[in-house]
């Protein structure tokens, strides 16, 4: 079997991932189709940018304020300059919110949507994580495993997130500088796990086979999916989405630049170009506008919208219909009806209420309602999210049978282990490798002179 099989999504709501030798019915990038290796800030980010998010506080009557210049952070989510309040002239909206408050309750949802879609890999699906176990995750929880089948969904919960700050970090920010951000923010970590994850599967006690030396150099670059090389990550699935999310909102709101009448009209012609793509079955079209996860991104960016702006009917138009669409295709890739061949049964409706939970939490911290969760550690949790999504996955297959069938723990045990361990190797990874090369490339890339 090939790093390359296996990702964190839902069942067919990815793309195809390397091959593995059984299929779970899952969500996404692997052949259960769930979103990493079989989290971005997206995670996603799934990812965001460096640092947690600054939130912002209602506005006072006081002039407008010049941006504040965004610091280097954690790579947990992007730490941008406050908004600046916008005439209603201008926005044709009420002034934009003022006063960065960080919004550590968004670094806390992020790991709980990493801890989701681990939850998933490691007890929520069959593939690879059944030749760790020795036998079945059913077999290993049989009562918690109908849970963990849900955990695949984190991933769309990612995304919305990412809608939410990407279009913070982009606002008032230039073309050069988003780029710096999104590359720096996103590389570091992943070239570790290529470099990690490699090492490890080229041991020869380990089971699970590399890909070959080429398709692992092709990995170094993100654009292995779309140039169909095997994928040394599964989780890089959400990645290339991230990717392509990026490079729409760069091309249409942050190079032109960023204003509410801009963004609107961006998310309003995704949406409707989402749904024609859908309809017309071209897979370019597919491939750049993303009808299954568009949805996600758009709904995160109208939440933004509400952030920034306050209640609005438009915005809150944005994010109801975003969802509706979104829970749609959700459904539609992860259920099935009742079958004791397959791994799990997920019930239409328990799908769409984690799908509205996603919503509803990025919603609640939008309008400030988790203000009262400003805790420090929760800036770290947001931290370790990226690098423990990234690595979580396939390393955790090598941890779960040297703990479960070498040294004989017990299924929970196991699972709660290699779970802390994977989290401590984020930590290494936040600490030894983003810190020190996510600032030193951010400034190379905003300094770089074009003549």
């Amino acid at each position: 079997m090939t790093a390359a099989a296996g990702a964190p999504a839902t069942p067919s709501a990815t793309p195809p991932t390397g091959p593995t030798p059984s299929p779970a019915p899952g969500p996404g990038g692997g052949p259960s189709g769930h979103p990493g290796g079989g989290p971005a800030d997206a995670v996603g980010d799934m990812v965001g940018d460096a640092g947690p998010i600054p939130a912002a506080s209602p506005a006072s009557p006081a002039p407008p304020a010049s941006p504040a210049v965004a610091l280097p952070l954690p790579p947990a989510l992007p730490q941008t300059p406050a908004p600046a309040s916008a005439s209603p002239a201008a926005e044709g909206s009420r002034p934009a919110r003022r006063g960065p408050v960080r919004l550590r309750a968004l670094d806390g949802l992020r790991l709980l949507a990493a801890l989701m879609v681990a939850a998933y890999h490691y007890g929520g699906r069959d593939g690879e994580i059944s030749q760790a176990w020795g036998t079945s995750p059913r077999e290993q929880f049989p009562t918690a495993s109908s849970y963990f089948a849900y955990g695949c969904l984190g991933v769309q919960i990612f995304f919305v997130i990412s809608g939410f700050v990407i279009c913070m970090s982009g606002w008032g920010r230039p073309l050069r500088s988003f780029f710096a951000s999104r590359v720096s923010r996103l590389y570091p970590a992943y070239w570790a796990a290529i470099l990690i994850i490699t090492a490890v599967f080229a041991l020869p006690w380990v089971a699970y086979k590399s890909v070959s030396p080429s398709d692992t150099l092709v990995n170094l670059t993100m654009l292995q999916q779309p140039l169909g090389a095997d994928r040394v990550l599964g989780v890089c699935w959400t990645l290339w989405a991230e990717l392509r999310f990026y490079a729409l909102f760069a091309l249409f709101v942050v190079l032109p630049g960023a204003n509410r009448q801009r963004v609107v009209l961006f998310c309003a012609v995704w949406t409707l170009g989402a749904a024609l793509a859908e309809a017309a079955n071209q897979p370019l079209l597919d491939l750049v506008l993303m009808p299954e996860y568009a949805p996600y991104f758009i709904g995160g960016i109208g939440l933004y919208l509400i952030h920034r702006y306050g209640h609005d009917a438009l915005a809150w138009g944005i994010v109801g219909i975003s969802f509706l669409i979104g829970q749609h295709y959700a459904v539609a890739r992860l259920w099935h009806a009742p079958n004791p061949s397959f791994f799990s049964y997920r019930p239409a409706i328990g799908i769409v209420a984690v799908v509205a939970f996603g919503y509803l939490a990025v919603a609640l911290i939008a309008l400030g309602k988790f203000q009262w969760a400003n805790w420090r550690w929760l800036t770290l949790a947001g931290a370790l999210t990226y690098p423990f999504y990234l690595v979580h996955e396939h390393l955790g297959w090598v941890v779960v049978g040297v703990l479960h069938r070498e040294l004989g723990l017990p299924s929970y045990a196991t699972l709660a282990l290699t779970i802390l361990l994977m989290l401590a190797l984020a930590w290494l990874l936040y600490r030894f490798v983003e810190q020190r090369l996510t600032p030193v490339i951010k400034k190379s890339l905003t300094q770089v002179r074009v003549r």
